[in-house]
């Protein structure tokens, strides 16, 4: 069988930005051996395995808003992202194996899930080194914009240093609002 995509989301646990995911069909000359899971790599090596994967591979990025997270849920918007991803593809996959153990609603595709799908399906470890890098970006580009959360640091996530800044500075248009504990500090 030809044209697996491999999908898988980033961003889901952050308290800040959007949830982006990538769907990715290998090409035959890539190097599998070398795909990994995203959160087993340095972001250095990411970075670089990103590039790689681009130029031998068909690939693309599905997004969903802070908006739509917070009035979808998170589950719900990486779904939608994961969608959004599998529909961009320049080609259409025959199979589409996915991160995890949900499926996004999605007609006329073979879907299939598969739990640590990241860490055992290289078109799926590529889509995470994809969407993980590309999602990095944008949140480094965002701390240039809004100072003072450490977001080139933490990416969003729930650290110490995040959590003071949220005390000192307040939420942001950023921040998902429906994400405990930024619920409770407005």
């Amino acid at each position: 069988m030809k044209n697996i995509a491999g999908v898988d989301e980033a961003g889901r646990g952050s308290l800040i930005g959007p949830v982006y995911a990538a769907a990715v069909i290998l090409k035959k000359s890539i190097n599998k051996k070398i795909l990994k899971d995203s959160k087993t790599l340095t972001k250095s090596k990411r970075e670089i395995l990103s590039k790689y994967i681009k130029k031998n591979s068909i690939w693309s990025i599905g997004k969903a808003s802070v908006k739509e997270i917070e009035k979808i849920n998170i589950l719900q918007a990486s779904l939608l992202a994961m969608k959004r991803a599998i529909k961009k593809l320049k080609r259409k996959p025959s199979l589409v194996l996915i991160d995890g153990n949900k499926l996004p609603a999605i007609k006329n595709y073979n879907l299939k899930s598969i739990i640590k799908g990241d860490q055992k399906i290289p078109s799926i470890s590529a889509a995470s080194i994809i969407a993980k890098v590309e999602r990095d970006k944008m949140i480094t580009n965002l701390a240039k914009k809004i100072k003072g959360y450490y977001w080139d640091q933490n990416y969003g996530y729930g650290t110490k240093q995040h959590f003071k800044a949220i005390k000192s500075l307040g939420i942001t248009n950023q921040h998902r609002k429906t994400f405990s504990p930024i619920n409770k500090s407005k």
